[in-house]
């Protein structure tokens, strides 16, 4: 990865254990973080319609879990896509997969990760994501705005 492109991340787990393997991941790359253990609370969730401008990008990616607290992981993507979110890199992640709920993510455009073993993977599909991030891409700023943590 580029050093000067710190890519931006807003994950949602509520497993406390994933969640603070995930951030570690993370972490570990260099990315931004912005973890949430429920849906509800993610500033993207909250919001009526994306409020990016045409080329920007509120964040590089986006992962889910897909069984969560008040809405799936599966909901929350299909909500930011009727939002025109302009987040190209999407991941759900579940232990419990339909064959339903996995080709819906995949029509919708999720890359798809089954727990527990899915980490190798994982990794596999962040390098790509590292090598198709535009360094001339611009992150808008009311995300950080709104106090995620």
């Amino acid at each position: 990865m580029n050093p000067d492109l710190k890519l931006r991340v807003v994950f949602i787990e509520d497993n406390k254990s994933i969640r603070r393997l995930l951030s570690e991941i993370f972490d570990d790359r260099g990315y931004e973080i912005f973890g949430f253990s429920n849906p509800a609370i993610c500033p993207l969730q909250m919001l009526p319609a994306c409020r990016c401008d045409e080329n920007q990008t509120c964040t590089d990616i986006i992962v889910s879990d897909l069984n969560m607290p008040n809405i799936t992981g599966l909901r929350f993507i299909e909500n930011q896509r009727k939002k025109n979110c302009k987040c190209k890199h999407v991941a759900l992640i579940s232990a419990n997969w339909t064959k339903k709920d996995a080709s819906l993510a995949h029509e919708i455009g999720c890359r798809v990760f089954t727990k527990p073993f899915f980490f190798e993977e994982f990794d596999e599909w962040l390098d790509e994501v590292e090598q198709s991030v535009t360094p001339t891409r611009q992150l808008c700023s009311w995300f950080q705005e709104q106090g995620a943590s």
